[in-house]
Order: structure tokens, then sequence, then C-alpha cells
């Protein structure tokens, strides 16, 4: 479903214009100075223009959409560009941006049927928005300020930067961005940011090699990829390297290709031929292009067939794109930017994942039990205050990808607001019948960068069991809207936390309330059975019933596993039950109780061979902790 951006329908304000015999002109983007600045004019007179007064005959597309339709303008936005040209590589993803493309773009047998609208389609905050904007396109000089394709008569890439520019409020809005969410925005899926010196891709050829397969993954399936080369200060903006590339700047990842080469390449020892990796790479100028191994006119090409170059287009012309070798584009790029495309689809033949997405706020209020925004753990006297959601992983492990998202607020530049707070989440374990909030700290098995940025991500692998994620802004008292969307490999019964302890019932004499809470941990099984057997637990306290996962063949099992009870009387024992697992029926093996608070205790178990009508014992132990706490919130 797509939702008209401030109730705008193209098709109604459309068929306006046709029964008026106007051009359409956005009242909510006026062609005027306060559509392209925060404050003041930076480029002197801009007068704007329709595509018919610039061209003789202006068309939408010319020739189908392409990477090189694409030329940066004055505009410091080459993290949006880049993503057009990571976007134009991909007909399906681009079509959805631009929808109905042909019924848009103008008549040649009807000119004057044309009204001056068009519209265009982005994913913005777990929503597909529908963006309507009018024609008028600012210029100095007659030649477009902006964005701009090398065809003069192509109009797509100004059209869809406008439309964009329109969803933040201004052009200068576009001005420094983050090409993730750009990513983001052009196909809803998720953006991983990848440090290629922090993770030690450049010095370990085994990380390397899965980035690649990772890369190549991300690109056969639709995915959208993006590069940069960091800078340490603003003076190294847009330096130009030696080896061409430019610093501070966003560059489109194209293609990527396992290559075979010719016989000059090859070991003497060797009947088959040499394999390589390669990479293509466009820069948003349009020109300015990588002068190493495999740049444009190398000697490194004559060693590729003829049927090899045409596979891969080569093209020996300075219009900013290039190949170069993997290794080489992880030696000289610093950063690469992977935008999955998540499949939630059960009939595909790929990787199917369970989704779940939930938006909530981060509100401050005075009374603690209230607040929901307690800033990042630094804050310890209100980080659990903030809003917590649970999960569990059923496999023995599990990949899951996390993204925690703000609204946008660059709109609300011009009124002196910080477009975003600095967001981040942490992952904790907890036990496995865990119901109610976090009150102290457990196990943190993860966590997200801190940054001022739209959205953080997080690939983790996780351990069979039950997790809280909290996702928090870095300060105390910041108020804003998020999203969370996690994906796991099964379905996760996602759920937000929202009571701190049971509820108290309107008539305690009758049902009691709890008065201690306990918490198990079973540590240790050992010698659960005469053999190998695939043991699980059964726990019972006071009527409730908590079964683990299945440990297989084992029978000295490493449980590690925390369970919670809220309990109204705590003199009473905790029974825990042991059975191995049967595809028939499963044994029974034996069962021992807790009676009592304690740090460590072991329990002996005495174990019941049922096929022995003697019932021999067999002696087993379990390595148990316990603590028992008064306060119903300090665990």
């Amino acid at each position: 479903m797509v939702i008209p951006y401030k109730g705008q329908s193209y098709v109604d304000l459309k068929k306006k214009c046709h029964q008026l015999g106007c051009l359409f002109e956005d009242p909510l983007f006026p062609a005027s100075d306060q559509s392209l600045f925060y404050n003041r004019n930076r480029v002197g007179l801009v007068i704007w223009k329709r595509p018919k007064e610039l061209c003789g005959e202006p068309s939408l597309v010319v020739n189908g959409i392409s990477a090189h339709d694409l030329n940066q303008g004055l505009l410091g936005n080459c993290w949006f560009v880049a993503a057009c040209s990571c976007l134009a590589s991909q007909e399906a993803l681009w079509q959805k941006v631009i929808p109905d493309c042909k019924d848009q773009d103008w008549d040649t047998n009807a000119p004057d049927a044309h009204t001056g609208i068009f519209h265009f389609s982005f994913w913005r905050f777990g929503e597909w928005v529908d963006v309507v904007i009018d024609d008028r396109l600012p210029t100095v000089k007659g030649k477009l300020l902006y964005c701009h394709s090398n065809d003069a008569n192509e109009f797509w890439s100004a059209l869809a930067e406008k439309a964009y520019a329109k969803l933040a409020g201004s052009y200068e809005a576009l001005d420094g961005g983050n090409t993730a969410d750009a990513l983001t925005d052009f196909t809803g899926g998720l953006s991983e940011p990848i440090n290629l010196i922090g993770t030690g891709v450049r010095t370990d050829e085994v990380k390397r090699g899965n980035l690649f397969e990772r890369v190549l993954k991300v690109h056969s399936r639709g995915g959208l990829i993006s590069s940069a080369v960091k800078v340490s200060s603003v003076t190294e903006m847009e330096f130009k390297l030696p080896s061409g590339l430019v610093k501070g700047h966003a560059y489109a990842v194209t293609d990527v290709r396992e290559v075979s080469l010719g016989r000059g390449m090859m070991s003497s020892s060797s009947s088959k031929g040499v394999k390589i990796t390669l990479i293509r790479v466009r820069n948003p100028w349009g020109k300015g292009e990588w002068n190493g191994p495999w740049s444009d006119g190398s000697p490194e090409w004559k060693q590729v067939s003829k049927s090899e170059w045409e596979k891969l287009g080569v093209t020996v012309q300075d219009d900013g794109e290039f190949w170069m070798t993997f290794d080489d584009f992880t030696d000289n790029f610093t950063d690469v930017i992977l935008c999955r495309l998540i499949n939630t689809s059960y009939m595909s033949i790929h990787k199917t994942w369970e989704e779940e997405v939930v938006r909530g706020s981060w509100q401050h209020h005075d009374e603690p039990m209230k607040n929901r925004a307690g800033g990042c753990t630094n804050n310890k006297g209100s980080f659990f205050q903030n809003p917590q959601y649970m999960f569990n992983i059923k496999k023995e492990e599990d990949e899951a990808l996390i993204c925690l998202q703000q609204k946008d607020r660059k709109a609300s530049l011009r009124r002196g607001i910080e477009a975003y707070f600095a967001i981040g989440f942490d992952i904790y374990k907890v036990e496995l019948n865990r119901t109610y909030r976090m009150h102290s700290l457990l196990q943190k098995v993860g966590s997200s960068v801190y940054i001022n940025s739209r959205s953080v991500f997080l690939r983790i692998d996780l351990k069979q069991g039950r997790y809280i994620i909290i996702p928090t802004t870095f300060e105390a008292k910041k108020e804003a809207g998020f999203m969370l969307r996690v994906f796991t490999d099964e379905v996760s019964r996602f759920k937000e936390l929202t009571l701190d302890q049971p509820p108290r019932p309107s008539c305690m004499c009758l049902s009691g309330y709890p008065q201690v809470v306990t918490q198990l941990h079973i540590q240790q099984g050992n010698d659960l059975a005469r053999q190998d057997c695939d043991p699980y637990l059964i726990i019972y306290c006071e009527g409730e019933r908590i079964r683990t996962p299945v440990h297989k063949g084992t029978r000295s099992p490493n449980f590690d596993i925390k369970f919670l009870f809220y309990r109204k009387r705590p003199n009473q024992s905790i029974r825990i039950e042991v059975y191995a697992y049967s595809m028939v029926r499963d044994s029974f093996l034996g069962q021992v109780t807790v009676t009592k608070e304690v740090d460590n205790l072991q329990k002996t178990l005495y174990l019941k061979d049922r096929r022995n009508r003697h019932d021999n014992k067999v002696t087993g132990t379990l390595n148990i902790a316990v603590v028992t706490s008064s306060e119903l919130t300090a665990i």
C-alpha cells in the first residue's frame, strides 16, 4: 500500500489540471527560495523552468534508465546520486520508485495533454509514500542547478531529486547525508554499514573472502551497494588521491563478478583457468576514475577474452565507471554499505526471513515508572525506563538482523531543531520464561554503535534462548519516534514488555500477591543416563510449568539456562524433572527439588531405569544456583 504524502493524490490533482486546462503548481513545495534553502540564497539568481522551456522534446526517460544518466550538480548530495546510480541498475527497484514511468512521460502525439505533474515513491518509516511534484526545476543561466542527465532531453534524475528534496523540506537539506538512508528509502531494505578497516578485512584473507561472498550475494539478489573513502578532517573533503579516488565521496557499486583469465595469467602447472574477483564502481560526478590495476585501458585487460569483455560491458572512456579487483577495493575504500532486500516470502527459493516491526517512541515523564526516555547505560538511574522488547531464538544458533530507525527530522531544520539524535540499542540474554521488564543488568550479548544517524544496524549470531532489546537515545530525556525491525530465521514471538511486575489483583485476600522473586540458574547436568541420550528438563513452580530445549546426544548437557519466578509461597519447593526425548515416547529419568536459597548447589539426582523391573538406581547431578529477593523489581 502506498500513502499519499500530505494527502496529495496524484490521480486527483492530474485530473483537476486536465479539467482546468492548466499546468500543476505545487503549493507545498513552491518555486521559490524557501524550497531551496534553509535561510538565504547562496547561489544567486535562480529561475525555475519547466523541461519544455529547457529543450524541444523533453522526456522522463531516454533509452532506459542507466547509472550513466546521473550527474551531480552544485549540491553536496553525492550520497543521494550514488544511491540513484545503484538504483538505476535494478529495473524492478526503480519501477517502484518511478511508478507508471511510461504513463507519466510526455506524449509526443499529444504534447498539450501534459499537465506538469509527476509522482515518485519512497519507503519512509515502514511505509511507501507517494510524493507529488510539479516539473518546475531550479536553473542558473539556463542550466539545471542540481542533478541532471547526460542527455539534455532526459529529466527523471532531476525530478526524482526534487521529490526527495520535498520530503526533506528543501534542496539544501540534501547537502550532506547518508547513502545508507537513501538506499533504504529506495528499497525498503536493510542497509548495513561496514568499516573495512575496523573489521580487519584488509589484513585477514578469510574475512575478505567471506565479505566478497556477502557482497556477491547481495548484488545477485537485487540488493544495492555503495562505498566511500572516509575523511579524518573537513579539509580532506573531496581530496583526490593518487589512485584517482576522491575522499569523502560516495560511490555506487554497479557490478560484482568472478572472471576467468586467459592462459597468460595461468600457472604453468595448472590445467584450469584462473579466476579473480572484480567489482565495478561508479563516480556520481560522471568522471574521475581509479587508475590502478584493471582500470580503463590497463594492461590487465589483455588477459581477458573478448567474450568476457562483452559480458562485463567494459568501456574505455572517462565516464566515471571503472573496474578493480576486490582486494584493491578493500585496500582503497574504507567503508561499504550493503543494502539487503529482505525476503519474507515462503514461495521463494532463497532464504526466507521472519520479520517483526514495531513503532514506538521515547517519551520523557517525571514519574520514573512512566518515563520511556532513559538514555543509554551511562544513565544508570534511568536506563531501564526505556522501551523494552522481547524475542526468542529457537534454533541452537541463529543469525539476527536488527535495525533501529528514528523519525527523520530534516524538514524541521529551518526551525533550528537538530536533524537526528544519537541512537543505539543493547541486547541482553534473559531468563527463558521472563515476561516482565528488566530492572538490573543481565548478560549483554551485543550492542549497536551509538551515532547521530537516522538508523543503526546490527547483524549478530545468537544462541538459543530469550532476549531483550532496549533501544535508546544516547542522552536521557530526548523525545522522538522510532521503528524497530527484527529479522530471524524462525518466528521469534516478538513483543513489547510493558509491565514492571505482576499486577496486583483487586482482591488479594483471595489470590494473594507475590512476596519474593526467585531466579533459578541451572548450569550443568552430569551423568544423567547410562549412555548418551537427548535430555531436557521440566520445571514446576507454584503451578507454572516450563520446558527447556532438548540437548541432543549427551548425558552431561551444559544447560546454562535461567528462569524467573514471582512467588506467593516462597517456602514451597521448586521441582525439576529430567526426561530423555524420544520420537515415540519420552523417558522419565528422575527429579530433584530445590527448597532454599543458595549461591551454588549440586543436587544429587536418583535416576530410575524403568526398563529394569528391579529399579536399579543410577546417580547423576545437577548444578544449580538460586537467588531470592524480596524486592520484586530487583532482578
